[in-house]
């Protein structure tokens, strides 16, 4: 009778320990003067959960894998000639467009790195479309953005999707929903697919 009490324990925990997911929340929030911190344990009573399984995060808001490498050639040169860390432009990328190269955006944004009107003629691209050319400028611009705002990359992103005059502005991250959710997306997959490399 003990001995089948004892299987019985047995398979009951085995069934307990299956249904159990197996993985830690990542806890995310943004100081006072905009970076944006990660901790797997809150800090504060405003912090909000970003992720809590990885595969949750593969798939939301996105249609294509993380880890897609079609890209990387054209990602590795701007790297190399900006002095941008490879991952991050990958990051953005994905979230910008997710890997679309013909993306256009209600604002009129247009390629891998959503250049922006403005931008397309101020660095004379001849085809925003164009991987290459869309890569190199967008990375061109986020290095121009990292510099203005003194190597803060939560700002040079925030800058990227806002603007640099929002930034400016209010000395921080605005508190736009829109942008405060593109610096964690953008960060939260810098961080991944710099622990793929």
């Amino acid at each position: 009778m003990k001995r089948n009490g004892f299987i019985i324990g047995v398979i009951i925990s085995c069934c307990i320990f299956e249904v159990i997911p197996l993985y830690a929340e990542i806890y995310t929030y943004i100081d006072q003067e905009g970076t944006l911190h990660f901790t797997n344990a809150p800090v504060r009573s405003d912090d909000k959960i970003q992720i809590r399984k990885l595969s949750e995060l593969s798939s939301c808001f996105s249609t294509t894998p993380l880890i897609s490498r079609q890209y990387d050639y054209h990602i590795a040169r701007a790297a190399l000639a900006y002095d941008i860390p490879f991952s991050l432009i990958k990051a953005m990328i994905k979230v910008e467009s997710d890997y679309n190269p013909e993306a256009v955006s209600r604002a009129g944004a247009k390629g891998l790195m959503q250049l922006m009107p403005a931008n397309i003629k101020a660095y004379g691209i001849i085809n925003p479309f164009d991987p290459h050319e869309n890569i190199m400028t967008g990375t061109q611009y986020l290095k121009s953005l990292f510099e203005k705002f003194n190597g803060n990359l939560s700002l040079a992103l925030a800058a990227y999707n806002a603007g640099p005059a929002c930034v400016e502005k209010y000395d921080s991250i605005p508190p736009y929903e829109e942008t405060q959710a593109y610096v964690e997306r953008v960060m939260t997959y810098y961080q991944l697919l710099k622990k793929r490399k």
